[in-house]
């Protein structure tokens, strides 16, 4: 087996990282940080402690001022940091103060002496409704690869993750990744790390999709407006967050073993290119 330094991972964020829409053969809600334990593992040949302190809603203070000091409190050879999406859908969101805050996070895992993976906001410009946050994404992205390349961190390059643009990769709410999707990110971790996967074409877009007609377009829009946007603008505007309530669900370190049979791959996928 390949020699990998970490044995312990915890996962700081909101939705993305707590994982939603997205499940194992038991019916339990995973994630792409779920899925990176599982591949860490496999790839060391043993098992990996895992926790997962990101909590659904979550804005990105929140998230430091509660996962930081539980994180470090577990002394984790590799730590993730993903949040700030539901900040950026705020039009008073601002993206430099946040990637500051992101910063001093990171020099205090740093300091810890805990490797870092910290995860770029995805590109939005096919989103009829959040591309309008893209240019305030962009910037905090810009502001993340500054501090990556400070303090040593690696980068979840969500934002060049092609086939991310798919929305095949994402849940019927536009905003929350399935299953397919999250094993990109994970694997776009993972390599992220410095580890290849087995499959050299794991980031390559699915085979194009028939186009929808103009009918078939705005039924599908309807049906997004009507089932998912409406409800989640009544949460803004009444200021309710789905995490309300909700704790980590792996507050500390649970072991993952690696798989009897294990492919680092795109493999949950698959049946999107049939």
């Amino acid at each position: 087996m390949v020699s990998i330094p970490w044995r312990t991972f915890a996962a700081l964020g909101d939705s993305l990282t707590e994982g939603l829409q997205d499940f194992d053969d038991t019916g339990t809600p995973i994630g792409w940080a779920d899925r990176l334990a599982q591949l860490l593992a496999d790839r060391a040949g043993t098992d990996i402690g895992y926790a997962n302190l990101a909590i659904r809603g979550r804005l990105l203070a929140p998230i430091l001022s509660e996962q930081v000091e539980p994180a470090l409190a577990l002394s984790p050879d590799l730590v993730s940091i993903w949040g700030g999406g539901n900040d950026l859908l705020r039009p008073d969101a601002d993206p430099d103060a946040m990637a500051a805050a992101v910063e001093e996070a990171v020099v205090r895992f740093r300091t810890a002496g805990s490797d870092v993976l910290i995860g770029l906001g995805v590109d939005s410009r096919d989103s009829p409704i959040i591309r309008l946050t893209r240019n305030r994404t962009a910037i905090y992205n810009l502001n993340l690869v500054g501090i990556a390349a400070r303090h040593g961190a690696h980068i979840i390059d969500a934002w060049n993750l092609r086939s991310l643009r798919d929305w095949r990769m994402w849940h019927a709410d536009r905003i929350h990744l399935n299953a397919a999707g999250h094993q990109r990110v994970a694997l776009a971790a993972f390599a992220a790390l410095g580890l290849e996967p087995d499959d050299p074409d794991w980031a390559v877009p699915l085979p194009a999709n028939t186009p929808m007609s103009r009918r078939e377009q705005l039924d599908w829009n309807l049906t997004w407006g009507r089932e998912h946007l409406a409800p989640w603008l009544g949460r803004r505007v009444r200021r309710t967050s789905s995490g309300v309530g909700r704790t980590a669900k792996f507050p500390q370190f649970v072991t993952v073993s690696p798989r009897a049979t294990a492919g680092i791959s795109g493999a949950d996928d698959e049946r999107l290119a049939e």
